[in-house]
């Protein structure tokens, strides 16, 4: 049967979701990289930032991190290899899911029934096929081999010594349950309640005698144990995360941060009631229930405090059933039953078709456990319908506690991951009420009408899962799927997606899609202005990089690009001024403070290039130390270093200069601009030959380069090679026909070879790449002066001094050129 659980999922699962959602606990988490300890993962959150740091998720999930590692070392980014071990933990956890409602149910349909629900039930599709959910899977799985040994310590304990190592599997697979989510040492609760309900059959009236009782004192024991590992366990974890609670934004968790004490209250009340709904009749869901995908109940006249009020009462009512001391009378077939002497299979009455399905052979020994009477003869029964219904409804709260903002707001509204576990609760609650009815009713019509109406019902489940893992194919659908109920941020990722696909109009209709609903979403606006920046519409991305600080004063990448645009406009003194600003936020209380590292990282480099630019070279380096000091693990740090080496270059400081260029080159061997600028060095002081060696290794690691021929040819050049050297430019020259500096010195070059027919074609084409620039004017001019073309000349030259009016060399070459004319008889603007 489990075998069919598993392939029914897998089925389900494996092959109508084709892709994973990766998130950055997997892409950006540097303990998943093997040059990073392994041991960094027990003191780093789930997203790989230290416990301890001020804006920390505080989610410790180190086994989960760890299999992720794993997995990342056996098949790097590869989706497939993380989907298969979330799908092959799900079946595991449904055939130990199918284990323990055997011990409840007995071995018959309804035990399958139970399994078959929570294999197929579509809450479970975010835990399955989201890449994070693998946290809440795992934990289930502890949470459930946790509660099965504490079922084989209950009916051992008193006369086997096993007992006690039964015991201690709960432990430590309670423990390993917290180290995959934190919920999972709630495991340790539910075993207390299977103890005292299931077990010992214990009514409310009857738990506090029954404790107190000296010949009890193992049932007391145990529970002692179970709280002071419990209490052990929470300790522990709050101690290990700094003592301090979690931090979230307001779109997380947009009730926490209500102002009013009833809005916050009614919510908070209201939420468990729309999981419930989820559980029951999932019909809507979506990847992500954040912001104002719930809206906040802000009044009692609010009709869903009907739906808040009926959940409660209805959990109120399960829970006196169940708790409620047994009736001295029931009806069995129209006949008086005392005190449930003929209750099997933990019902009232049973028909014997429902007898010979469910009954078991005795699992307990025959031995009188601390003096209880009858305790042999319970134990050769199933659980009564009520004992099960209470273990339940534990297994759906308490598992579902820590997320109900009761004890620390949490950083999400609705969750359905965090439905894992508590779906255990709700699959056992529907099968144990479908089979009292099916053992109720008399007629054989109505129990047939009850067990297909329970088949139908998972059916449907199964067929939604189905549908529900086809918005999971792909992130594009996944999204899609989700505007209905979250819009603001299902538009906005669908609008990463899009952009990713080249669909730039597209993309920008869903960020202004996503405004519209939540205009002061700094992602978004952030995202909005790449896009108009990397489409070279800089007005309007620079508005919305500076809308984007305003929503988020914090955000160093809206600084940076903001940076990055103003210095390419010449306007170097704003530049500076949004680097510096940039430079000095503190990271504290930032969701990613890795990405503002980087960030901040990125302004101080851009910020040494804009005083390297400005010829000055000691604040360069002031600067790029700084960027070092500052400069996170994940950063690569190829260029900043030969950034490094270009200023102590400029400072002719050569063996400094070296250093820095070879740190780059370590960083990255690969790294072209550090081929090309060692090898200058190398050529400076007279290592020709290995200085050839990487210019030509830069040729060779991107032969499409210009730039990288434009380098070696200059070097030919200064060897006095000038046929290769003329070689080398024209290459340079027609790979990046579009970069002006690529094919301005391509023309110095070709004119120094005295290849002047040749070096006209590319000062023409530099004029024209930069119409107002006046040194590419002056070089055209004097190229034509050269060949004889003195009207030509004679307009450019006149265009630069238009441009630049004191230059002296293009006035000295305008005489010049005038004198030749008028020798010739040629008119000149001049007369």
């Amino acid at each position: 049967m489990s075998f069919f659980l598993f392939f029914l999922y897998f089925t389900f699962d494996f092959f109508f979701c084709n892709i994973l959602f990766f998130s950055r606990a997997i892409k950006t988490n540097q303990d998943l990289l093997p040059e990073t300890p392994w041991t960094h993962i027990f003191y780093n959150d789930f997203w790989g930032t230290l416990l301890t740091h001020s804006g920390s998720h505080k989610s410790y999930r180190p086994l989960c991190t760890l299999s992720f590692r794993l997995n990342h070392a056996i098949g790097g980014l590869n989706p497939w290899s993380y989907h298969l071990v979330n799908v092959l933990l799900h079946a595991a956890v449904t055939g130990l899911f199918t284990s323990f409602s055997k011990i409840l149910l007995g071995d018959g349909y309804w035990t399958f029934m139970a399994g078959l629900m929570f294999a197929s039930h579509p809450i479970h599709t975010e835990a399955v096929a989201g890449i994070v959910g693998r946290a809440d899977v795992g934990a289930s799985l502890f949470f459930l081999l946790s509660l099965l040994c504490y079922v084989k310590h209950c009916s051992t304990r008193g006369y086997s010594a096993t007992t006690w190592g039964w015991f201690l599997g709960t432990g430590l697979c309670a423990g390993c349950s917290m180290l995959w989510k934190e919920q999972g040492v709630t495991v340790l609760a539910v075993s207390a309640v299977y103890d005292v309900f299931v077990f010992h059959r214990l009514k409310m009236k009857q738990i506090l005698p029954t404790i107190y009782k000296r010949k009890n004192l193992s049932l007391f024991l145990s529970i002692s144990l179970l709280t002071f590992w419990g209490t052990s366990l929470l300790g522990a974890r709050l101690y290990w995360m700094g003592n301090k609670p979690p931090s979230f934004s307001n779109s997380d968790n947009p009730a926490a941060d209500s102002d009013s004490l009833l809005a916050r209250t009614l919510t908070f009340f209201y939420l468990p009631t729309k999981n419930l709904w989820l559980l029951l009749c999932p019909d809507t869901l979506s990847f992500d229930w954040s912001m104002d995908a719930v809206p906040l109940l802000k009044t009692i006249c609010d009709w869903r405090n009907l739906h808040t009020v009926a959940f409660y009462t209805g959990l109120l009512l399960l829970a006196y059933y169940g708790l409620k001391s047994p009736n001295i009378e029931r009806e069995c077939n129209g006949k008086a039953v005392t005190n449930g002497k003929q209750n099997a299979n933990g019902h009232s009455c049973l028909s014997d078709v429902e007898y010979r399905n469910s009954e078991i052979k005795p699992s307990f020994a025959s031995k009188v456990e601390n003096g209880i009477k009858n305790d042999v003869s319970q134990r050769t029964q199933l659980p009564s319908t009520e004992n099960i219904v209470i273990l339940s409804l534990s297994l759906l709260v308490i598992p579902f506690v820590p997320a109900t903002n009761l004890f620390f707001y949490v950083g999400f509204v609705i969750a359905e991951r965090v439905l894992y576990i508590p779906s255990m609760g709700f699959c056992l609650l529907i099968t144990v009420g479908a089979r009292a009815l099916y053992v109720k009713v008399q007629k054989r019509f109505l129990k047939t009408l009850i067990f297909y109406a329970t088949a139908t019902l998972i059916v449907f489940y199964g067929l939604k899962t189905a549908i529900r893992n086809g918005d999971w194919q792909n992130e594009e659908m996944l999204y899609r799927s989700g505007i209905k109920v979250n819009p603001a941020k299902a538009w906005g990722n669908l609008g990463n997606v899009l952009k990713s696909q080249s669909k730039i109009s597209e993309a920008e209709t869903a960020y202004r899609n996503a405004l519209y609903y939540r205009s002061n979403m700094a992602d978004m606006l952030y995202n909005l202005g790449l896009l108009l920046q990397e489409n070279s519409r800089f007005a309007e991305a620079l508005h919305y990089y500076k809308l984007a600080i305003g929503s988020r004063p914090t955000l160093a990448s809206a600084y940076l690009n903001t940076g990055i645009i103003l210095m390419n406009q010449g306007k170097t003194e704003e530049a500076r001024r949004t680097f510096l600003k940039c430079s000095e936020i503190p990271d504290e209380n930032l969701k990613d403070p890795h990405a503002h590292k980087s960030s901040v990282t990125s302004c101080l480099y851009n910020l040494g290039k804009l005083y390297h630019e400005q010829g000055h070279y000691e604040e360069a380096l002031s600067v790029y130390k700084e960027a070092i000091q500052k400069m996170p693990r994940q950063f690569a740090p190829q260029s900043l270093y030969n950034m490094m080496g270009e200023a102590y270059m400029r400072l002719s400081k050569l063996p400094e200069a070296e250093h820095w260029y070879m740190e780059s080159l370590r960083s990255k061997t690969d790294h072209i601009p550090a081929h090309l600028t060692y090898g200058k060095l190398l050529a400076l002081t007279g290592r020709k030959s290995e200085a050839e060696k990487f210019f030509l290794k830069a040729i060779e690691l991107d032969p499409t380069k210009g730039n990288c021929y434009m380098h070696y040819g200059q070097f030919l050049l200064e060897e006095g090679r000038l046929i290769e050297a003329a070689e080398m430019a024209k290459k340079a020259a027609e790979l990046d026909s579009l970069e002006f500096d690529v094919v301005f010195n391509a023309a110095h070059m070709l004119r120094q070879a005295s290849l002047n027919e040749a070096a006209e074609k590319y000062y023409d084409l530099a004029a024209r790449l930069r119409p107002n620039y006046p040194a590419a004017l002056m070089n055209l001019g004097a190229i034509l002066h050269l060949n004889g073309r003195l009207q030509k000349a004679e307009a450019n030259y006149l265009r630069a001094l238009q441009l630049k009016p004191d230059d002296v060399i293009t006035q000295s070459n305008l005489r010049k050129l005038w004198n030749i004319m008028e020798k010739q008889g040629l008119k000149t603007s001049k007369t």
